[in-house]
């Protein structure tokens, strides 16, 4: 008998189509599993039984009338809780943002997941601003680790990897501005879509770095994660750097194997920095596929320095305001961050926009020799909640600050790229980034579906040890 609070978005699509099960019973078990287990993992911020039981009860009468009810039939998804939800402040994770007036409507993408069936069941804890790594909140409570409720979620997106790796929800949404997407879905041991820059739009969001930011998906299957992909597509006024790219579904090519796609390992800085067990994640993957080249990314290293000035900057001025009304109000680890952003001379920024143009062009000649780059996710795994430092290559680092260190060499310039999750032993998971040039996200979600069928990756519901 399937448990329809943990199936995948696929199997409740192809039951609620057929009639094996109604969508309203499929939201009834996720509510009742986030209900029984959410206590223990803090991923939602708010849970909306009401409206996830007409949405269900609506695709039902849908289907009786013999309407189509879309490819992700009666679907449970979650959001992260900078996205708008009708009737709901978006929080963005702040203290402030809840005095905010409800949003008059939901954000581009719930909009378009529930238009190809999906049912929206709640909102998701997230770091405040989005200015984390550790899905740590000192307003809402930190997101735990499904794996290990004593680790890190990662961040920004914790409530959305926790959700997914829990079983609460086949499908949720996060954002991903330095890696907040990639590292919660390596921490947490699930597939993770941080789409190119201007490919998913990003209206009825709450923005971080206009610059940096992009909305993804993060799944327990590959075939889900393309196929809420494929949902969200489209060109979008409201959001002017989404409005130029017509759709191009995934799905189509997830059964072709790698084809003719060159693959390679990203070595020099992704080959350093970084804890063994990272790297053989890495090999793990590698194997898999049969890729035996490396190649160097050229000035990574100075690509992530410029990626932090950008950030804070960019950061800083969208918080002024606040920052001078209501410093007190903030997270101190995110406020002082703000501040010294605030301070970060001009000619920093235009010297780090500069280099970023110099070094997309690098790395778009370096996408001439390789179809797809394989490099960590994370330099280690989830740390203890609450872990202030860790020791990389025998160096004591903050943690807040290096976790993203090999996410934001990669979108700094907008890549695509798809983590697969990697266990290597009974410990918590590692992830692995299969990043491709622009706007090939098909050809990474290929990739990784060609390894989530060799099993050298997976992403099963955590035991909640």
């Amino acid at each position: 008998m399937t448990d329809w609070s943990t199936a995948s978005a696929a199997t409740v699509a192809e039951a609620v189509c057929t009639g094996q099960v109604s969508a309203r019973a499929v939201a009834e078990a996720a509510l009742a599993r986030i209900a029984a287990v959410d206590p223990r993992t803090n991923a939602f911020t708010d849970v909306l039984g009401a409206r996830a039981l007409a949405r269900a009860d609506a695709i039902d009468a849908g289907i009786r009338r013999g309407e189509a009810p879309g490819a992700l039939a009666g679907v449970p998804f979650a959001v992260k809780n900078l996205i708008d939800v009708a009737e709901l402040p978006t929080r963005a994770g702040a203290k402030i943002n809840r005095d905010r007036a409800p949003a008059a409507r939901d954000g581009a993408l719930v909009r378009r997941l529930e238009a190809a069936g999906a049912v929206l069941v709640g909102t998701l804890n997230m770091g405040e601003y989005a200015y984390d790594f550790t899905g740590e909140n000192v307003h809402d409570g930190d997101s735990r680790n499904p794996h290990d409720l004593g680790h890190m979620t990662g961040g920004s997106s914790g409530g959305s990897g926790a959700a997914v790796a829990a079983g609460l929800v086949p499908l949720s949404l996060g954002s991903d501005t330095n890696g907040s997407i990639r590292v919660p879905s390596a921490f947490c041991g699930c597939f993770g879509l941080k789409p190119t820059y201007g490919r998913l739009t990003r209206a009825g969001s709450f923005p971080f770095v206009g610059s940096l930011d992009h909305l993804g998906p993060m799944a327990r299957t590959v075939h889900d994660l393309a196929r809420a992909y494929d949902a969200m597509q489209g060109e979008d006024p409201e959001d002017p750097v989404a409005t130029t790219r017509a759709p191009e579904p995934a799905l189509p090519d997830l059964e072709d194997g790698l084809g003719s796609l060159r693959v390679a390992v990203a070595g020099g800085y992704f080959a350093r920095g970084g804890d063994p067990e990272a790297f053989a994640a890495v090999a793990r993957v590698a194997d898999a596929l049969g890729a035996t080249r490396t190649v160097e990314v050229p000035e990574a290293a100075r690509a992530r320095a410029a990626a932090y000035l950008i950030t804070a900057a960019e950061g800083a001025a969208l918080h002024l305001d606040r920052l001078r009304a209501r410093a007190g109000d903030f997270d101190p680890a995110v406020r002082d961050r703000l501040i010294a952003g605030a301070m970060i001379p001009a000619p920093h920024v235009e010297r780090a926009q500069r280099f970023r143009r110099w070094y997309r062009a690098a790395v778009l000649d370096l996408f001439r020799e390789v179809d797809i780059l394989l490099a960590p996710a994370t330099p280690c795994r989830a740390p203890r909640s609450g872990q202030k430092t860790f020791v990389i290559d025998g160096v004591e680092l903050p943690v807040r600050a290096n976790i993203g260190l090999f996410t934001q060499p990669l979108s700094f310039i907008g890549l695509p790229v798809v983590v697969v999750p990697v266990r290597l032993d009974d410990g918590l998971p590692l992830g692995v980034q299969v990043v491709a040039a622009p706007w090939r996200e098909a050809d990474a979600l290929r990739v990784a579906r060609v390894l989530e069928r060799s099993g050298a990756v997976r992403a099963p519901v955590a035991a909640l040890d």
